[in-house]
């Protein structure tokens, strides 16, 4: 597409940041990557909570319009349990989708390998009916793996899950498929790094996948390595429904640090979005994102907007 043509069509919610430590129910470093889904007529955020020793866990937050007036729960929801295996450097960045087959709630998160040398991450798969009694289904896939969802609706019969490991010493998203949520095969690269660009040093899935009719849209982040830091911005990619082969891709970012609490906090420079809402009635799409990895901020759009602007893009 024709550079200018390009505008800035994601927008900074101006009560940003929505979520910060100060406002928490008890002590904590840092709130970020909140993973986000519709329940009970409200917007419902797991945020991840970094406590004072540097460890995470998983918190809810409640707002009836997504953006004001936030319910925080005043003890997490989820932290790692030893006796599945997850070391006590706990829960981050979780993803959330509503499965129609199962009827309940599928949350993807990190956690870390317990007894494996370096305790590398990989994924935690959790289930709930009411965000108040959770079953964990297992560890999925092998370590080291990040970036994990499932999609909000089985392919073929297949689950599909979208996740991020370091194959060859390449971080590129990858799609891998299951019948039952323990055995996956069929894995293939799906979205890869690429040279010499805004993401050439890794890319990672945001929030799940979102279902339109043009095709699955995908926000994911790509990160920049720099002399005085690693810069992580925002990319979008379209996928077709039946095959999750790539239709479109952004080759400029769409969403990058500019705002002072996107730019300095615990880790600079980053923007990284792990839920996502469409509101039916506006066509708003919000995005939720942790900023530099200290606060949760709030980025809205017009869908039709964002899937006009996918489909003028020509380069994969």
């Amino acid at each position: 597409m024709n550079k200018n043509e390009f505008e800035e069509f994601f927008k900074r919610y101006e009560g940003n940041p929505i979520l910060t430590p100060e406002i928490w129910p008890y002590k904590v470093s840092s709130v970020f990557n909140p993973g986000a889904i519709k329940f009970n007529n409200e917007v419902l955020l797991l945020v991840r909570v970094e406590d004072r020793e540097g460890h995470s866990h998983l918190t809810i937050a409640t707002s009836k319009d997504g953006k004001t007036n936030w319910h925080i729960n005043p003890e997490p929801a989820l932290a790692a349990e030893p006796e599945f295996g997850e070391a006590i450097f706990g829960l981050e960045d979780p993803r959330i989708v509503w499965s129609e087959e199962r009827q309940e709630y599928m949350i993807t998160c990190v956690s870390f390998f317990e007894g494996v040398a370096g305790e590398p991450p990989g994924i935690s798969l959790i289930t709930t009916k009411d965000f108040s009694d959770f079953k964990r289904l297992g560890r999925q896939l092998i370590p080291p793996n990040k970036d994990a969802s499932l999609l909000p609706k089985t392919i073929k019969g297949y689950y599909a899950l979208i996740h991020r490991p370091i194959v060859d010493g390449r971080t590129d998203i990858w799609v891998s498929f299951s019948k039952d949520l323990n055995f996956w095969g069929k894995e293939r690269v799906l979205i890869p790094a690429r040279n010499r660009t805004w993401d050439n040093a890794r890319v990672g899935l945001g929030p799940p996948p979102i279902e339109t009719p043009e095709g699955w849209l995908v926000i994911y982040h790509g990160a920049k390595d720099t002399a005085s830091g690693t810069i992580y911005r925002v990319g979008l990619v379209l996928l077709d429904l039946e095959t999750l082969e790539v239709i479109r891709r952004s080759r400029d970012w769409v969403f990058g640090p500019k705002e002072y609490y996107e730019r300095v906090g615990d880790v600079d420079d980053i923007v990284f979005p792990c839920g996502a809402i469409v509101d039916e009635k506006t066509n708003e799409l919000l995005v939720y994102y942790g900023a530099a990895d200290s606060v949760v901020a709030l980025a809205t759009a017009n869908l039709d907007d964002v899937l006009t602007y996918l489909k003028k893009c020509t380069e994969y």
